[in-house]
Order: C-alpha cells, then structure tokens, then sequence
C-alpha cells in the first residue's frame, strides 16, 4: 500500500486528461461489466468482475479495453499488462502514475505486470445543488488486497459518507468547515456551494488524498485549505456558516486486541466523541450556521435513545434536530465492526473470538443495551429569544435522496412559524406540497372513512393520521383562502364554533407545515 498519492499539478491534470473521456464515469464502468457483475461487486464479491474485465481485455474494443484495464487495476485490485494500461493512460503514461504514486511494476517490458497500490474509481452522486461526476483515490480495500486494513487506512467514499452528502443543505455559504475530512469527498461537495472550504483530519495520509482528489476534480488551491489536527482544535478561533463531518464515531473497546483505525476510531471511550462535537460544535458557527454530522450513541438500560441524546442538545444551546436511522444490539454492532477492519470468523478464529468478546465487555461495562446510528442537524440561532428547534425522532424506513433541501427547508419553516402566533398562522395562506397525497380507508358500506392519512411521496416520506376536520381544510388549502377563513367555513359545515375547529386543527396544521406537508404560499412560490 502506498504512502498517499503525489499531488503532483502537472501530473494529476494528466491523469484528469485520461478520465475524462467518453464512458470514463459511473454509468460506463456499469456497463461494463453488466448487471451480474456490477451488483456482485456491491456485494464486496469481485470474481464475476474479473471475469468480466478479463473478457475484455481478450476481445472487447478499443474504449472497453481501456476501461477494462483501469477497472482491474483500480477497482478490483488485480494486476495488468503494462500494454493494457499504457493504452489506459495515454497522457499520464504508465511511468508517470509510478511517479504519482498509483502504481508499482514489475519491469518496463510491455507484458510485465503493473497493479496499483491506490483504489482509483468514478462517483456519482446526487446532492441538493445537483449531480456530482468525479474520480476519488483512497487506499485499496480488504477486497482488493484481500488482507487485514492497516491502521492508517484512508477510506473511500461508502454509504455514510454519500449520506451525509445528499442530507447536507446545499444553499450559498461563506465559508465551510468539513471536520474530518478523510479522503475529501465531503469537502469537494461544499466547494460547489461555498466560498471557501476548510478541511481537517489527524491522519496527514487522509489529507494528501484530499488533496490530491480536490486536483484531480479540478479545485484550484486557494479554494481548500487543509489542516492537520484533531477535531475543533485546527479552527479553534474560527467561524463557519456550515460544518459538515463524518467523524471517527465508531464505538470501540480500549484494549490492545482491537485494533485502532484512524478512520473510524476517534480515541475516546464510548460515544463521547460524539457527544463533545454535538456539545462544542457550536464555538465555531456563526449565528445561523448549521453543522450536520453522523454519529452512533449508546442506548443504556433503563434509559431511552433520545433522553441520553437529547441531553447532548440541551447543553449545546443551538436548534437540535435528531433522526435516528438504525439501531443494533451489541452483538450486531461489534460484528458489523470487526468485519469492517478486515476480520472474519473463518480466516481468524481466534482473533475473531477476541475482538468480538472485548466489544460485548466493553459494552456491558457501560449497560449498554443497543447502538443508535443517525443524522444530527444543529444551528446556531440568530434570533437568541425565539424558540428553540428541538427534535428527535426515529426514521428507519426508504427515505427520498437527496435530503439536503427538506432539511433547509425544515429549519426555515421552524423560523416561519416562530413568528406565528394562532392569530398570525389563521390569517395566512397556504398551500398542499406538490408531493402530497390522501389516503381514504373505509369499511366496506360505510359511508365516512375510519383513518384519513397525508401520504409524503418524497423527503422522510412520513404519512399523518389526521381526522375529518383537518383533512377538510387541507383539502381547501389552494392558496386562495386563510386558514381562518376555511376554519369558519368548516365551522358551519360541523356546525359548530369557529374556535373550537381552530383549537383542533392549528396545532395540527403548525406540524404539516413542520413537516412540509403544507407550504405558506411566499414559501410554494
């Protein structure tokens, strides 16, 4: 495994010259290999890959062949022919990725082999400011390499990381903070929407990656800086408008049998890493700033979930917005975990035996019952005397990506109804979110429904139970009338008064606008 990759100007532009061809991107290397073998490699299996890449290589065309080549080599971790990557990288040649630091070969002969000591692939993603195309080198992996990950692993671009991206509000800010920043991926997502990003990790391996990923998708210098150091400590003094972090936020044993991966493992017993970034994040925003970030928290015996978070909230003093998206037992968590690191039951027994039983006493240590997995929004209010937005809550279900704009939209509708009163919010106009739908349930011969659901088709995708007289008024919010105005309307049709219907239906009301399920009309427009 190498070092890092050499952020060399001259040769990266090379290496971006090479790449950016036609089919050179996540939809070409898909179709090469197919359905089989694309899904096979999602599933950490790369035979059917090889096999593929290999046929290719035999009697595939001339862009198969190349791309072929950079798959193997890259992707899959096997080597190649020196002919098949020269063929590959036509500008940055074979002898300029050895000086790059991609690749090692065995001579300088055309059939001697080369294999890389980096993992080099297309990603695609799709956040809140659009659709990302770019190449990003981290280390090669267990499947690659088929042995144990170092301790200084640098890791590529996984599902938590694409989460994080696609959750992260995406509006125009001045500066961002992405705490932790790894291989960069998170980093060259605030660049297409900022000003300036600032990028922090311990691991001086992770930042040359970063910093050769933000060259190679073509990020000039100026608009990254990077730094060494752990957690706040490089931005002490600073302010950002956004902070965004996966940190090392795995839980894991203190003891010499587990090893520590800097990617992972942040140092700290338990979850206080977490719960210190969730506390001190705030030091560095700048009124109205948001920080989002991953994290796991311990769920104690006798206590739940959300008591032991929600008290992380409270002593932040900023708007809190917590979703749990999974949580494990300790069994599940410390085998997720172990595996993670390059250990399995059938090659390392004994190791396995080891790790697995320091996890469950580390756990039972503590009483620790169960392991929550989530999103935590947080914001530093501008307004210090309006109310605070704290909200925890459990979402296990499909949720529609990208999720960035419903939480940008989430924390201005909190800061639209704090300046509603019932007064205010009955002499406004709104209007049903264009992805909304209604729900009728009913007993065969009956003539008025048992449960009336508002159906959410995209964002968290919830569904609200709501009764007759709320689903009446939602049903009338076209943008024409007040809420007042159809709460007296609805008054008459019930036959009865007008702030009775308003003290049932408002609070209700203030949720699906909450929730975005109604939408002020200033705000549909």
């Amino acid at each position: 495994m190498s070092e890092a990759p050499t952020a060399d100007p001259t040769l990266v532009a090379a290496l971006r010259a090479d790449l950016s061809g036609a089919g050179r991107d996540v939809s070409g290397v898909e179709e090469l290999l197919g359905p089989v073998a694309a899904h096979s490699l999602h599933r950490e299996e790369r035979v059917p890959a090889l096999r593929t890449t290999a046929a290719a290589l035999r009697t595939g065309d001339g862009d198969a062949r190349t791309l072929a080549a950079l798959v193997r080599a890259f992707v899959l971790g096997a080597g190649v022919a020196r002919r098949d990557l020269e063929r590959a990288l036509p500008t940055l040649t074979v002898a300029g990725a050895q000086r790059a630091g991609l690749v090692t070969a065995a001579g300088e002969g055309q059939d001697d082999e080369v294999r890389a000591v980096v993992d080099l692939r297309p990603y695609r993603a799709v956040d809140g400011a659009g659709t990302v195309d770019w190449w990003i080198a981290s280390d090669l992996g267990e499947l690659a390499t088929g042995a144990a990950l170092r301790t200084d692993h640098v890791l590529g671009v996984g599902g938590a990381s694409v989460m994080l991206a696609q959750v992260t509000v995406r509006d125009p800010r001045d500066r961002v903070l992405d705490l932790g920043t790894g291989c960069g991926i998170q980093a060259l997502h605030a660049s297409r929407h900022a000003r300036s990003v600032v990028g922090t990790d311990l691991s001086a391996r992770a930042l040359a990656f970063a910093r050769f990923n933000a060259q190679l998708a073509g990020l000039d210098d100026d608009r990254l800086d990077l730094r060494t150091g752990s957690m706040l400590d490089p931005v002490r003094d600073e302010r950002f408008d956004l902070v965004v972090s996966n940190p090392p936020f795995v839980i894991t044993p203190r003891t010499p049998a587990v090893p520590a991966y800097e990617y992972r493992d942040g140092g700290r017993p338990g979850d206080d890493l977490v719960r210190d970034l969730v506390v001190g994040v705030g030091s560095v925003l700048r009124p109205g700033g948001v920080a989002q970030l991953l994290g796991n928290w311990e769920v104690r015996r006798g206590e739940e979930w959300h008591e032991r978070v929600g008290a992380w909230l409270d002593a932040s003093e900023l708007d809190g917005w917590v979703v749990q998206r999974e949580l494990l037992d300790p069994a599940q968590y410390a085998e997720t975990w172990i595996r993670d690191g390059g250990t399995t039951a059938d090659r390392d027994p004994d190791g396995w035996a080891e790790r697995y039983g320091a996890w469950l006493d580390d756990f039972a240590s503590r009483d620790v019952v169960a392991v929550g997995f989530g999103i935590v929004t947080l914001r530093r209010p501008v307004d210090a005397d309006r109310p605070r937005l704290r909200r925890l809550e459990e979402v296990t279900g499909t949720v529609r990506q990208p999720l960035g704009p419903v939480y940008a939209a989430a924390l201005a509708a909190h800061d639209w109804l704090a300046g509603q009163d019932d007064t205010a919010l009955a002499g406004q106009r709104l209007t049903v979110a264009a992805d909304v739908t209604e729900e009728r349930y009913l007993t065969p011969g009956d003539e008025h429904p048992k449960v009336v659901l508002l159906r959410q088709g995209g964002g968290l995708g919830r569904a609200v139970q709501v009764g007759t007289a709320v689903a009446g008024l939602v049903g009338a919010c076209d943008g024409e009338l007040t809420v007042g105005q159809i709460v007296a309307a609805l008054a008459r049709l019930l036959d009865t008064g007008a702030d009775d219907v308003a003290a049932q239906v408002l609070p209700v009301v203030r949720g699906l606008v909450r929730d975005g399920l109604l939408l002020p009309v200033e705000a549909a427009r």
